[in-house]
């Protein structure tokens, strides 16, 4: 609607010819009397002729338009959106959780500069509400949040070479359910995983799967309702490998502590075993340990950061590898400037680990 255009007044006889506007929701209808009658705008509809009986208004009430008589003729049903959603198809064995991170190269034939996708695998009936997180430091920085229907796969990100970096441990947790269906309860999936990066420059790493039509390096969540074991602490398990217990993996050949002094490229040598470090552990809890451990690696560390070269060998055990894992994190996120290394198995056994000062 617009000034001098002819308009009927839909609540009263007769109308007149737009001749201005106040504010947004009042025009101004000039009659044939010359008097100017503000009107609400709905009040009012547009003609082009000086007919303004109420038979006429009734009557074009009453018709549709050309234009709505247009629309109406080009509709499309097809054009509708698509509400309907079809049931989820369950297959025998999917009842059991199984789910799988994968990493999928872009252009397999260019492993040393493709970028690459990554992948939640949802295996089973169960639809799954899951979290993707990669570790900065001591806190983590969420990724990616969402929905996987029943036995589909769904894309979380894109990623290149330069991000690997920040990707060496992820943490995946998962709720499981259906709908409109009853089910059987699942426990909730709390896994953290450590992403070897040296993986990405390997093109054997990446194998053929049921998943994907181009090999992927997959990582494994849950499978047949069992985790993959998280990168958590056994107390139990942790006291024992601290004590000592676990001589099978930990024995080292005798002679391997070397005397410093004799050879002075000779490697330091620091047994971090509890026995070795503590003449009593009474009262001291699993982590107390732990945490007196890792005091002594930072110190030793501390001691001989000024000597370049100097290697230094930390006897941890084999055991569950929890005292190793602390040392490794620490040295990748801590200490990144020196490089680390498996000792030597004849001269330490396999539950040792080496460390260059740079």
């Amino acid at each position: 609607m617009k000034i001098g255009d002819k308009v009927r007044f839909l609540n009263d006889i007769g109308g007149g010819v737009v001749t201005g506007f106040q504010g947004k929701d009042i025009v101004i209808v000039e009659d044939a009397d010359g008097f100017q009658i503000p009107t609400h705008i709905t009040d009012v509809v547009v003609t082009n002729d000086d007919d303004y009986s109420t038979s006429r208004i009734v009557e074009n009430k009453s018709k549709p338009t050309a234009k709505h008589v247009e629309e109406d003729t080009d509709y499309d049903p097809a054009d509708r959106p698509v509400t309907f959603r079809a049931p989820v198809e369950e297959r025998r064995g999917g009842d059991v959780l199984s789910a799988y991170l994968a990493f999928v190269p872009i252009d397999i034939k260019e492993i040393t500069s493709t970028r690459f996708e990554t992948y939640f695998v949802n295996d089973s009936n169960y639809y799954m509400r899951y979290c993707y997180m990669v570790a900065e430091g001591a806190s983590w920085q969420l990724r990616s949040t969402g929905e996987v229907e029943p036995n589909t796969k769904l894309f979380i990100e894109e990623f290149g070479r330069d991000q690997l970096n920040s990707m060496e441990r992820v943490s995946v947790q998962v709720i499981a359910y259906k709908r409109e269906r009853p089910f059987l309860l699942k426990p909730a999936v709390d896994v953290q995983m450590r992403i070897d990066t040296v993986k990405f420059y390997k093109l054997h790493t990446f194998r053929d799967s049921d998943f994907f039509e181009q090999p992927a390096l997959i990582y494994t969540i849950v499978e047949k309702d069992r985790t993959t074991r998280p990168l958590v602490v056994d107390p139990e398990q942790l006291k024992k490998e601290m004590l000592g217990k676990i001589k099978a993996d930990s024995q080292l050949p005798t002679g391997h502590v070397k005397d410093k002094h004799a050879d002075p490229n000779a490697p330091v040598v620091v047994d971090l075993h509890a026995a070795e470090l503590l003449d009593s552990m009474a009262g001291m809890s699993s982590a107390d340990i732990l945490n007196y451990q890792m005091e002594t690696f930072r110190k030793t560390l501390k001691d001989h950061e000024k000597e370049r070269g100097r290697k230094i060998v930390f006897i941890h055990g084999k055991g569950e590898g929890v005292l190793r894992a602390a040392i490794i994190n620490e040295l990748r996120y801590r200490y990144k400037r020196y490089t680390f290394q498996d000792a030597s198995f004849q001269e330490y056994g396999y539950g040792a680990t080496q460390v260059t000062i740079k």
